[in-house]
C-alpha cells in the first residue's frame, strides 16, 4: 500500500496488535501466530500491528521482526499489517528494511532506546527512519520520545511518508496542540495502555481511532466498545467499562509489565496458544489467570 492508502485505512476503524507467539523455549511459534492473526482478521480491524509493543517488539531482533511481519502478511488477507520499528537510528533503519522486505504496509516507530533526547534529536531520528523507507510511518509519542507540536509539524513538512501520530503520553494539552496544528495531515491514534479507558475523551480531541489490546482475545467486545465510542453511546460504553475494563485494568496494574502479560494470558485462555512472554516480562500467576478467565466469561455473557 502507498503511504496515503495506509493513512486512509488506519483511520477507518479500530486497530489492534497481535501478541507474538513463542514456544516454551522462547523461539518464535509462527504457525500458532499465523492462526491467531487469521482469526483476528475476521473481526473487522482496520489494520493490525505486527511486532508492536504488545507484540514484544523490545524482545525481538530485526530479523525476527521481519519473520513476524511476513507471517502476519501471509495470514491477514486484506487487513493491512503495520510493523514495529525502533531502537537507535541505525537499528531502526535496519528493522525498517526487514519489515519492508517482508511486505509490511507501514511502520510504527516506537520510542528510541534508553536515552532522553532533545526535540532536534527526535526530529533527526524520525526523519532518518522516514527517509530510509518507502513505507508510511507512524510516530509513537511515548516514554523518552515525546515530540512537541512544532517538531511533529517539521517532520510532516520534511517527510511526505509520515502518515500518523500515535499518543502514549495521555497529555491532553500536547495532543490537542498536535491535532490543531496538523489538522488532517496525519491520522491520529490513541496508544495509552488499555486505551478504552481514555477513548471517549481523546475522541473529542480528534483522536478518532486507537489500538485495542484486548481485541486479541475479546474482539467482539472491543468492536462493540469502539462503535459505541464513535456513536457517542455513553450508556453502552459505561456498561462495558464497569463490567470488563475497570476490573481488567485493576488486574493489569498488579505488576510491572502486565499490560503485555495479561493480553498474552487472555489469548491463552481462549485456546490460541501464544506461549510465554519473553524475559524480562513475567507471566500472570495462576490465581490472576483465574480472575482473568472470569472476566472473559462475563464478557462473553
Amino acid at each position: 500500500m502507498s503511504p496515503d492508502e495506509t493513512k486512509s485505512r488506519i483511520g477507518s476503524g479500530l486497530l489492534s496488535f497481535p501478541v507474538t507467539h513463542f514456544n516454551n523455549d522462547f523461539s518464535l511459534n509462527l504457525k500458532s501466530y499465523r492462526e491467531h492473526v487469521a482469526w483476528l482478521s475476521s473481526f473487522g480491524a482496520a489494520a493490525l500491528f505486527a511486532a508492536g509493543g504488545t507484540g514484544e517488539f523490545f524482545s525481538l531482533s530485526p530479523e525476527e521482526v521481519g519473520k513476524v511481519t511476513l507471517a502476519a502478511k501471509e495470514a491477514s488477507g486484506d487487513v493491512p499489517i503495520i510493523a514495529g520499528c525502533g531502537y537507535g537510528t541505525v537499528l531502526a533503519k535496519e528493522t525498517a528494511r526487514h519489515a519492508e522486505a517482508a511486505g509490511a504496509d507501514g511502520l510504527l516507530l516506537l520510542p528510541h532506546y534508553l536515552m532522553e533526547a532533545s526535540q532536534e534529536g527526535i526530529y533527526r531520528h524520525v526523519k532518518a527512519v522516514c527517509e530510509s523507507t518507502g513505507l508510511g510511518v507512524i510516530i509513537y509519542n511515548r516514554a523518552n520520545s515525546v515530540a512537541n507540536a512544532e517538531t511533529v509539524a517539521r517532520l510532516a513538512e520534511a517527510c511526505p511518508n509520515l502518515i500518523g501520530f500515535k499518543d502514549g503520553t495521555g497529555k491532553v494539552d500536547l495532543v490537542r496542540q498536535v491535532t490543531a496544528k496538523l489538522g488532517d495531515r496525519l491520522t491520529y491514534i490513541g496508544g495509552m495502555p488499555t486505551h478504552e479507558l481514555f477513548a471517549e475523551g481523546f475522541n473529542g480531541l480528534g483522536v478518532t481511532t486507537y489500538s485495542s489490546a484486548v481485541f486479541n482475545f475479546v474482539p467482539k467486545l472491543a468492536q462493540r466498545f469502539y462503535k459505541a465510542m464513535r456513536a457517542s453511546d455513553r450508556a453502552t460504553m459505561e456498561e462495558i467499562l464497569h463490567r470488563f475494563f475497570f476490573p481488567f485494568a485493576a488486574l493489569r496494574d498488579r505488576e510491572q509489565g502486565y499490560p503485555v502479560s495479561i493480553i498474552k494470558a487472555g489469548v491463552d485462555l481462549i485456546g490460541r496458544t501464544p506461549g510465554p512472554v519473553r524475559p524480562p516480562l513475567t507471566d500472570l500467576k495462576p490465581e490472576e489467570k483465574d480472575m482473568l478467565r472470569e472476566l472473559i466469561e462475563k464478557a462473553a455473557a
